[in-house]
């Protein structure tokens, strides 16, 4: 087993490709089949596996989670803004955690996958993510 942490600071709102940075760490993993534990410990930020070709199929997933958690539905939480409680229905809908196989040190994605930490908070944050990889 091999564990790490990746260190990603966000721009606010986006769909941050971190799949390179996984790639990198899994390289230098001693481990050559198995797979890999990729979890966010935040609750306003989430992680999941989408296309990577056209970038028209982002803009329309955010578009797609603004419309199922707008800022203006009067949540009862709101302790740090207007962001805050969608951010945390955004990050239930991504999810927190993946599970990906790899062989020979790399990531068994489709051919137009990759791997997306989803910053649903308005502004800017440190978001670590934690890797585990399980195998031989």
């Amino acid at each position: 087993m091999e564990q790490g942490a990746l260190i990603i600071e966000t721009a606010g709102r986006e769909l941050l490709d971190i799949t390179a940075r996984i790639t990198v760490w899994l390289a230098s993993a001693r481990l050559v089949r198995g797979t890999l534990s990729v979890y966010c410990r935040h609750t306003s930020a989430g992680l999941l596996i989408s296309e990577n070709a056209d970038p028209a199929v982002l803009r329309d997933l955010r578009r797609w989670l603004d419309r199922l958690a707008p800022e203006t539905a009067g949540y009862e939480h709101d302790d740090e803004g207007p962001d805050d409680m969608p951010a945390h229905i955004k990050a239930m809908l991504t999810g927190g955690a993946l599970t990906i196989p790899f062989a020979g040190n790399r990531l068994l994605l489709g051919t137009w996958q990759a791997i997306y930490l989803a910053e649903h908070r308005a502004r800017s944050h440190r978001r670590e993510i934690v890797l585990t990889g399980i195998g031989e």
